[in-house]
């Protein structure tokens, strides 16, 4: 493919990344770039082109070998439920930036410790940055079959790394505050992580199924190369060793390369994203990896011989087989891996470089003097020049040292010089003795033994077999061979180089921090990193500060970051969340580290300590003081976590017994309202009988049929009595379980239909029209058949009453279920409200409704039927919409249940 026509695909290319940033970043709290997806995938940014090309040419050269630098990751990722979620939680409160910033802080905002972790992560991140532009250099050459130009203005990789430095330097740099979320960026390297690795399985699917016919196949042919199977084994205990500590390895890297650092704590928004990132990033580095197998020794097999850079095979293979458009593909695939590692890792870098190099040891003092406006345009300026610069300065490295180096060899150093901020690191989270001086001793120690046994092999050639210097040691001393130390001669050099830095690391960082005692912020912040999940709610608290302090003077140092209306506004916040009076002018501790806090964002935690520093008056205090006031602020946290749990339980049971008394009071009226009932119901058929009687009694002359119809009155009215008499009887004998109910096997439907036989002159005399599509089937039931006559002549009572005037209408309906029969009686009335669904079936409840007229009844119906259906284990209710009428529905057990109910 022509050099014009690749150039072309690679400017869509990155102006539809240039799209997605900025939709994203417009779009910042849309769940199509604030997710838990989002997120798992932008770690992902782990997989460089390292992955996407070295491990295929480790897996080519030397087996297995690629597989630990995947493996630790996958190892230690379900540990992140408790130690990422950590990490997460202290740089949250503390907004911390970078990785520099969250060591720093941890050792009591050490500005120089700041700048030394700073040093540390360009010193390895650059040539892992000049690696990824080696690796689009190398590639580029190869899918255009064009030489490399030792003229760098003919050269296409200096084109392409001024547009990443412009596209970094614009999005990487939207906010002053450091700490806030770049959506645009980090949906950018979500889909360019997505789109590596569905390039890298097509390509893999193309060599295992197309070019070959499956993976059985693959290792047919491969097994019969020359030490196949010496390179596809662990091998002895020695290698076993090596495997270990390249596990190890990457295992720190996953937590301490600033762009995994930037990636998975500074741009999380939620916790709770991690527990989708636990399943889906091992997923995406083992999918990743299925593939690099048959595609390295399908390699090996197609170019046996050859000479040809194995790093290289993805691309080798389609070109071998003249399958332009995978080719690109898996060209675009590896550029994605490339560019979205440059561009993280420029924004961690340059974001270390301003807050812990730049501020603190340059323009600190120019800042204090200017306003909001320039202070925020010269910091981002800062980030921006730093961003350009660490970009094209890790291309001069590209162009002037690692062009004759593979990737992974590179990527490997970089892994080892980032480990040394692993003891201080980790120390930092779980030991509370940690000291600034001894992080500091064992980092610098831990880089110099680095520096020794592999950067300066590196330098000179680690494969340069005449060096006196790797075969005999300086000064012809074989104990002090870089490569060899100690006579440690069984290790590969980075694993060599691993053992021996962090073993002079972590000795020396233990044995420092036990013998010098660290300062009271130190142990300050020990305390508050330890045990961040006591003061995560009120970290301020936990702050420990002595001195005279204004807020006034305060204000002002913020405002210069901050600008006068965001500062008045955090102040508002403060002065709510502690409950303190705005009139108030001196400051406490909780307002210093408040006032720290809001500075860190913009110029990290050393600058802003500073800052604070220069307007405040600090009284020392001892480290017993310190522990004194630790120990009460966590009997204070203590006490009023216990507060507030005792006012939530105070708060839950008023509000319980608000409920009971509105609920008796309730109960109250409603009994009010049943006596007034019943005393009317019981007065009516009492009245007429003594009336009829008392005309019976007085006229001895009034005719036989006007006498018969009067006793005929009495008898009627008797009966009317005596059923209200019964159903009051029968509702307190359900109530008191004192009514038995006899059970036996019917058929529900001769039941329905005999109880409507009943009121069949009612329904007659209303005009209202029945449907009972069940009447003719035999459904078996379990229940007393006089009871449930009962209940089904009370609905269908209450059906007939509440029937409009004209064209009513009773629906009957009799669902079969596996172990239960359902009935429905459904009438067309005006309905009942949703709040009385519950309430109709109280034997005290009368309707509040104003606008219906009060049916005539005694009101015990419905309480009786909900007492008979429990009986017998079922369950009744009602559903209605108004206008629509209401649909009773009760269950029975069917004729398979048991009769011991």
């Amino acid at each position: 493919m022509s050099s014009i026509g690749l150039l072309l695909i690679l400017v869509v290319y990155v102006s539809i990344l240039f799209y997605i940033a900025h939709w994203s970043e417009k779009r910042s709290h849309s769940k199509w770039t604030n997710n838990p997806y989002i997120y798992s995938f932008s770690l992902a940014v782990y997989c460089t082109a390292w992955t996407y090309y070295g491990s295929i040419g480790v897996a080519a050269d030397s087996g297995l070998s690629y597989f630990p630098i995947y493996l630790g990751p996958i190892i230690i990722i379900p540990t992140w439920m408790v130690i990422l979620k950590r990490i997460i939680r202290i740089s949250r409160v503390n907004k911390i930036s970078s990785i520099a910033d969250f060591i720093s802080l941890r050792y009591g905002n050490s500005r120089f410790l700041g700048a030394l972790v700073t040093l540390v992560c360009v010193f390895g991140i650059l040539p892992y940055i000049a690696l990824q532009l080696k690796s689009i250099s190398d590639t580029f050459h190869i899918v255009t079959k064009t030489q490399s130009s030792s003229n760098v203005f003919t050269d296409t990789t200096t084109y392409v790394c001024i547009a990443l430095a412009l596209f970094a330097s614009y999005y990487g740099t939207k906010y002053v505050d450091a700490s806030e979320k770049r959506r645009g960026i980090v949906t950018a390297v979500a889909i360019e992580s997505i789109l590596k690795l569905v390039f890298f399985i097509i390509i893999g699917v193309y060599v295992t199924y197309f070019v070959y016919d499956g993976f059985g196949d693959i290792y047919t042919k491969a097994s019969v190369l020359e030490n196949f199977d010496k390179k596809n084994t662990i091998g002895d205990i020695t290698s076993g060793i090596n495997w270990f500590f390249l596990c190890v390895l990457s295992m720190f890297a996953i937590f301490l390369l600033p762009r995994q650092f930037h990636t998975a704590i500074v741009e999380n928004n939620k916790e709770t994203h991690i527990r989708t990132a636990m399943w889906l990033f091992p997923l995406y580095l083992l999918l990743f990896n299925v593939f690099v197998f048959p595609i390295a020794w399908g390699g090996n097999i197609l170019f046996e011989g050859k000479g040809l850079n194995s790093d290289t095979y993805s691309l080798l293979i389609p070109q071998f087989f003249d399958n332009n458009f995978l080719t690109v593909l898996v060209f675009l695939g590896g550029f994605s891996a490339a560019i979205s590692m440059i561009i993280v890792s420029s924004i961690a870098l340059s974001t270390m470089l301003s807050n812990n190099l730049l501020i603190p040891y340059g323009f600190i003092g120019s800042l204090q003097n200017s306003s909001q406006k320039k202070n925020s345009k010269r910091i981002v300026n800062s980030r921006k020049i730093g961003i350009f610069s660490l970009i094209i300065l890790a291309y001069a490295i590209y162009r002037i040292f690692i062009l004759d180096y593979s990737l992974v060899s590179i990527g490997l150093v970089s892994f080892v010089v980032i480990a040394q901020l692993a003891p201080s690191f980790f120390g930092a989270l779980f030991w509370r003795r940690g000291s600034k001086k001894g992080a500091v001793t064992g980092i610098i120690l831990g880089f110099l033994i680095c520096f020794y046994t592999l950067l300066v092999p590196y330098a000179i050639g680690i494969s340069e077999s005449t060096s006196l210097f790797i075969q005999e040691g300086p000064w012809g001393i074989e104990l002090l061979k870089p490569l060899q130390l100690f006579g440690l001669d069984y290790l590969d050099p980075i694993p060599h180089a691993v053992f021996w830095s962090l073993f002079f690391n972590i000795m020396s960082y233990f044995a420092v921090s036990v013998s010098f005692k660290g300062n009271y912020r130190e142990r300050n912040y020990a305390e508050m990193f330890v045990d961040i999940d006591k003061y995560i709610t009120n970290h301020e608290n936990a702050f420990v500060w002595k001195g005279t302090a204004y807020i006034s003077d305060i204000q002002r140092v913020l405002q210069r970051f901050l600008g006068e209306e965001r500062t008045k506004r955090a102040l508002n916040i403060f002065n709510l969340k502690y409950n303190i009076d705005k009139d108030i002018t001196t400051a406490d501790a909780r307002f210093i580290k408040f006032a720290e806090n809001l500075l860190t964002g913009h110029i990290g935690t050393a600058s802003a300590k500073i800052l604070i520093s220069s307007v405040v008056k600090e009284d020392k205090i001892t480290l017993t003081e310190v522990l004194r006031i630790l120990e009460e602020s966590k009997e204070n946290i203590i006490v009023n976590k216990k507060l507030t749990e005792t006012s939530n339980e105070l708060k839950k049971i008023s509000e319980q017994l608000k409920n009971a008394n509105q609920e008796l009071v309730n109960k109250d009226i409603q009994k009010d309202e049943f006596l007034d009932t019943v005393t009317h119901e019981l007065r009516t058929p009492i009245t007429a009988i003594r009336a009829a009687s008392e005309i019976l009694h007085d006229d001895e002359d009034i005719p036989a049929d006007l006498r018969k119809q009067f006793l005929q009155n009495i008898i009627s009215e008797s009966d009317r009595l005596n059923r209200l008499i019964d159903k009051i009887l029968d509702l307190e004998k359900f109530e008191t379980g004192k009514q038995k109910i006899y059970l036996s096997k019917n058929n529900i439907s001769k039941t329905i239909e005999n109880t409507l036989d009943s009121v069949k002159q009612l329904i007659k005399n209303k005009g209202i029209t029945v449907e009972f599509s069940d009447a003719s089937k035999e459904i078996k039931a379990f229940y007393d058949e006089e009871r449930i006559i009962q209940v089904i002549h009370n609905l269908l009572s209450n059906a007939i009453k509440f029937c409009p005037q004209t064209n009513g209408k009773i629906s009957i309906a009799i669902i079969e279920k596996n172990n239960a029969v359902k009935v429905k009686i459904h009438n067309n009335g005006q309905g009942i409200k949703e709040e009385d669904f519950e309430a109709i079936f109280d034997k005290f409840y009368q309707s509040r409704n104003q606008n219906v007229k009060k049916p005539i009844g005694s009101g015990l119906g419905l309480a009786i039927c909900k007492q008979i259906i429990e009986h017998h284990k079922g369950k009744i209710w009602v559903e209605s919409t108004e206008g629509n009428g209401a649909t009773f529905t009760f269950t029975l057990p069917n004729y398979n249940t048991t009769e011991n109910l």
